[in-house]
This record gives structure tokens, C-alpha cells and sequence, in this order.
């Protein structure tokens, strides 16, 4: 399996290993790594049966105003801002310890992030490769939207959404 990491995190696929299919033929991302996931399975030569994004960065549905003190406020204080993300991406939980999972973002990650656009006609790309897509959402997320992740994703994908969860989709 390829995975690709959220934003400022390494290596936690791990926590999300009840989502995970382990065979070779699969891609995954988390959140910022959703994006990456799905660019990934856009270009890739080799064989794709299954992508999985859990969380995945979606925000379509937020103002441009929003998107920019999101930058702004990463570049007054990186820090502080990395940390509020970890604590919100946590809730409503709040009681994950991410620090062992805990990598250096940038600026210009942040800004792909938010301006990241979710295409209908790459999820019917994909899915006309024969493609299997899965996507993850937790109804209590603090990061995206979720409801309106819901309605985009679930008319190309499996789409779960699972109740009472965070953006970790409530991972020990």
C-alpha cells in the first residue's frame, strides 16, 4: 500500500489501520493526504484497485477570506498554528497524542491545501479505470465540512460517515 500523510504528520498511517486494505495495490491518503493520494492514482503507470481517503481536505465550501487568514495566520505564528491544528484534528477526542506522529509543514503546503480543487471529472477518471473509491468522514470533524464533503464525494464513492467522530475518525 502507498500512503501519503496530512499535514504536518509523518508516518501515522498506522492509526488508521482499521480503514486500511494492506495489499499492493492500494492508495491512501489522510486528509492533506487525500489530495496527494488522488494525484498520485492520476498519474500512476502501475496497477490502482483502490484508493482510500480518510478525512480527506475538502474546502470547497469555504470563503476565500477563510483561506487566507488560514496562510496569514500560519505565517504570524507557525507554531502556534501547527498546534491548534493538532489539537482540533484530534476533537472532539482530544485526547490523541500525535507527538511521535508530528512532522515540519510549510507555507506553501498550507496553500495547496487550502486551494486544493476536488474535481468530479478526476473521481469519474478514476472510477472509469475501474477504480475503487472510499472515502472516510467524521461527523464531528472541526477541520472540514463534512456535510458538504458528504454530498460531493458520495456521488462518485463509497463514502462512509461515521458518527461522532472527529477528522481522525477517532483513532487510539
Amino acid at each position: 500500500m502507498k500512503f501519503f500523510s496530512g499535514f504536518c504528520l509523518k508516518n501515522e498511517q498506522e492509526l488508521f489501520e482499521p480503514f486500511l486494505d494492506q495489499t499492493d495495490y492500494t492508495v491512501a491518503g489522510f486528509s492533506y493526504g487525500a489530495q496527494k493520494a488522488i494525484e498520485y492514482a492520476l498519474s500512476a503507470t502501475q496497477r490502482i484497485d483502490r484508493i482510500i481517503l480518510l478525512s480527506p481536505a475538502f474546502f470547497k465550501t469555504r470563503s476565500k477570506s477563510f483561506l487566507r487568514a488560514q496562510t496569514h495566520y500560519f505565517s504570524i505564528d507557525k507554531d502556534k498554528y501547527i498546534q491548534n491544528f493538532l489539537t482540533n484534528i484530534s476533537l472532539p477526542n482530544g485526547k490523541i497524542d500525535l507527538e511521535k506522529y508530528i512532522d515540519d509543514g510549510d507555507i506553501k503546503q498550507l496553500e495547496e491545501l487550502m486551494s486544493y480543487e476536488w474535481s468530479d471529472d478526476t473521481l469519474i477518471t478514476l472510477k472509469n479505470r475501474g477504480i475503487k473509491i472510499e472515502v472516510f468522514l467524521g461527523e464531528e470533524d472541526r477541520i472540514i465540512d463534512s456535510k458538504s464533503a458528504l454530498d460531493f464525494f458520495s456521488k462518485y464513492t463509497i463514502t462512509y460517515f461515521i458518527k461522532k467522530v472527529g477528522h481522525l475518525l477517532n483513532v487510539k
